[in-house]
């Protein structure tokens, strides 16, 4: 059995510690595991349209612990778009969920990998409605 994740599975485990992060009291360990999982030239183009560092996303991703307690964040339809040497280029569902309120958006997302490891380089979020 392999110990390589799947593109599937990095996305995901991403996802799951951003949920916990900002729908619990979670550990700093949790934080620490999202910066480890970004590169450092990493940027995000986030459902406003604003375009933010990784600096910058951190640091509201840190002022931000818990600020939607019960927070579930459910990943679907991942489709890897292109790979080049260590460059991955995949799209998916992201849907937070609070209780019934559902919001979801449609991510592009560019991955690199050394063949082990995995790192986000770019993200771009657009709004889309919440499935039925």
């Amino acid at each position: 059995m392999s110990s390589i994740p799947d593109v599937t599975d990095v996305v995901a485990a991403l996802h799951w510690d951003l949920a916990e992060w900002l729908g619990s009291d979670a550990l700093p360990k949790v934080f620490d595991r999202i910066g480890i999982a970004l590169d450092n030239q990493f940027s995000s183009v986030v459902t406003t349209g604003q375009a933010v560092d990784r600096e910058t996303f951190l640091a509201g991703i840190w002022s931000a612990r818990n600020v939607q307690p019960g927070l579930e964040i459910e990943v679907s339809d991942v489709q890897e778009l292109a790979r080049s040497g260590n460059l991955i280029i995949v799209r998916f569902v992201a849907e937070n969920v609070v209780g019934e309120v559902r919001s979801g958006r449609l991510v592009t997302a560019v991955l690199m990998t050394d063949g082990r490891t995995y790192q986000w380089r770019s993200v771009h979020e657009t709004a889309a409605p919440a499935a039925s």
